[in-house]
This record gives C-alpha cells, sequence and structure tokens, in this order.
C-alpha cells in the first residue's frame, strides 16, 4: 500500500499547463518564470517549466509532505534568481487541477491560498 505522499507524488508526474497566476495579491502579472501556454513537466523529483516554442524558462527539484494541513511542497529553483534556495508553499492536487502558493526563502510555510508579498500562487491543469 503506497502513502498518500506517494501518491500525490505519482499524480503529479507528467504535464501541466499554468492557467492562473498570483504575486503578491496581484492577478497574472508579468513573469519571467511563465509565458502564455507555459509547459510544466514533472519526472520524478525535478520539474522544468518550457515555453510552447521549448525554451527553458526554469527547472529544479521538489519535495513533498503530506502529513500537514494544507499539504507542504517545497521548491528548489535549479537556475534564475532564486537558484538553490529553499521556497516554502503549500498545494492541493484534485484530479487534473493542481495549485501551489510558494513563499521566498525565510518566509512562513502559505497556509492559506491568497496571496501577499512575497507570496506566489500558480494554478494548472493537466496536458494530456
Amino acid at each position: 500500500m503506497s502513502s498518500p505522499s506517494n501518491s500525490d507524488y505519482n499524480a503529479l508526474q507528467g504535464t501541466w499547463e499554468q492557467t492562473a497566476l498570483e504575486d503578491s495579491g496581484v492577478l497574472n502579472p508579468v513573469d519571467p518564470h511563465s509565458a502564455p501556454g507555459a509547459i510544466t513537466t514533472i519526472e520524478g523529483d525535478r520539474f522544468q517549466v518550457t515555453t510552447v516554442e521549448g525554451v527553458i524558462l526554469l527547472a529544479g527539484r521538489f519535495s513533498l509532505d503530506t502529513n500537514t494541513h494544507p499539504k507542504s511542497i517545497t521548491w528548489v529553483d535549479a537556475i534564475g534568481d532564486d537558484a538553490g534556495k529553499q521556497l516554502p508553499a503549500s498545494y492541493r492536487l484534485e484530479g487534473d487541477h493542481f495549485v501551489f502558493i510558494a513563499a521566498d526563502e525565510g518566509m512562513p510555510r502559505p497556509t492559506v491560498f491568497s496571496t501577499g508579498p512575497g507570496q506566489t500562487m500558480r494554478t494548472f491543469v493537466r496536458r494530456g
């Protein structure tokens, strides 16, 4: 029998399209880490964000903790301004919908799915 974290880990595998972004309380701001139709691919504990043309915007690793409420995910970017930083986040995963809210390194892990200063929330839908 698999644990809840393994179940979520397995459910996250594959290709996701970002459908919404909220950053520090602003809906859909200009964002250097995504683009219209940007695709996030999750393989194992690694993620990569690419434009529809295949240009890599962001990549890194993540870890899950399903014992927290809400569930926790920690992102570690491999490239860009946040490379090497541990970004505390919370997530919801319901079928083909995935939402996470992350804070800057050193900030408390967000527990409400609405952004304040230094927080980013991204919403995704699974791509075939």
